[in-house]
């Protein structure tokens, strides 16, 4: 299993919102508009334009609002869901793999409470051939991890060229 804590990242930078994108798009009202920072522990992928696992960290420090609510005073699971979804899928993008979630499991440990600082992270676990195994959590205040995830992506590119969904 990869740590992605074990060494220190020797970059990091901002990306670019999503439009009305309900994670992270600045557009949507509604949304949650988490920003994501992206950090590297080398300055440059391969000769393919990828990162080896574990070698870029996603994260994000937010909160959630009253619009993402279930249960009284917490985060809804779907919310969850699609926060740690959506980090785990920018890992894989930034690793560069162009990929679509095949498979995803969570574990909800402990409710998320609204309008408390929460902080997600998501990084590649391992590669096999076109297969990208990714993990992502949610970590509270005090640093327990509430909620956590596994993903399999599917390394597609070619789904990717030239595709209706692109542009709109």
């Amino acid at each position: 299993m990869t740590d992605v804590h074990d060494d220190a990242f020797i970059r990091t930078r901002a990306l670019p919102y999503h439009g009305y994108c309900f994670v992270c798009g600045d557009e949507n009202s509604h949304g949650i508009g988490l920003t994501w920072i992206a950090s590297f522990r080398r300055e440059s992928p391969d000769d393919e334009g990828r990162f080896p696992p574990g070698s870029v960290l996603i994260s994000s420090d937010f909160h959630f609002k009253l619009a993402q609510q279930g249960p009284p005073g917490h985060a809804h699971g779907g919310a969850s869901a699609a926060v740690i979804d959506e980090a785990m899928g920018a890992s894989v993008w930034q690793s560069g793999y162009r990929a679509l979630l095949a498979h995803y499991e969570l574990d909800y440990r402990q409710p998320v409470p609204l309008n408390a600082p929460v902080r997600v992270e998501a990084w590649v676990e391992k590669v096999d051939g076109r297969k990208v195994y990714a993990r992502g959590r949610l970590l509270l205040a005090n640093g327990e991890v509430a909620v956590s995830g596994s993903g399999l992506y599917l390394h597609i590119p070619g789904f990717f060229e030239d595709n209706r969904f692109q542009h709109s």
